[in-house]
């Protein structure tokens, strides 16, 4: 199930969306550019439960495992962050995006205490942002891809409908779990992130006149 496009568009320039992209893009490259010397820098700026800062539960946000994990998660914000960065403003956007980011950090630490494992990415403060989505603009529709083998099925769903139904798989994952191999996905900062996204969105809408 692939996002293609939501059917609200942007009235404005979503400056904070962009400048966010740009710097997981910009950090992404640094990284590749390493090379073997990229382990110990993600092992240095990743959250790692078992001896986690608040330092790193922001610079783990900027930080991604490979190409598949930084454009799926810089696609996911491209296409539902500009309605939310026009609906809040553009700065209580960029704070509500790192307190999600951060709220997911502690859900992922919470549920995974003592855990050694090096976390990395965007996606908890991009669930924070999906569940305000979720909460503004419930009747949007989203353009999404379904492949079944090498048939592409397209469908315009609702966007309560297909949000509601990524947390759900994220609680299911989190919950039921999917083998040592998912070990390192961390489910519970995606429901983290989506939990604050919706329950804390409308203390940072802009006031209208």
């Amino acid at each position: 199930m692939i996002p293609i496009r939501d059917s609200i568009p942007s009235r404005s320039i979503p400056f904070f969306t962009y400048a966010l992209i740009a710097v997981n893009a910009a950090v992404f490259v640094h990284e590749v550019k390493l090379g073997a010397a990229g382990g110990p820098f993600l092992e240095r700026y990743a959250l790692i439960p078992a001896r986690w800062s608040y330092e790193s539960m922001v610079t783990s946000m900027f930080l991604h495992g490979g190409w598949m994990h930084v454009l799926g998660n810089l696609w996911t914000l491209w296409i539902f962050g500009d309605n939310v960065e026009e609906r809040l403003g553009h700065f209580r956007y960029l704070a509500f995006y790192f307190f999600c980011g951060v709220m997911a950090g502690f859900g992922h630490t919470l549920f995974n205490a003592g855990s050694a494992i090096a976390t990395i990415g965007a996606s908890g403060a991009i669930a924070g942002v999906m569940g305000a989505y979720f909460v503004l603009f419930p009747r949007a529709r989203v353009l999404t891809l379904f492949p079944i083998f090498i048939i592409p099925l397209w469908f315009e769903i609702p966007a309560v409908l297909y949000l509601g139904f990524w947390f759900l798989t994220q609680i299911l994952s989190g919950v039921v779990g999917l083998g040592p191999r998912f070990e390192a996905v961390a489910w519970w900062a995606h429901i983290g992130g989506f939990l604050a996204g919706v329950y804390f969105v409308l203390r940072f809408v802009k006031r209208r006149r």
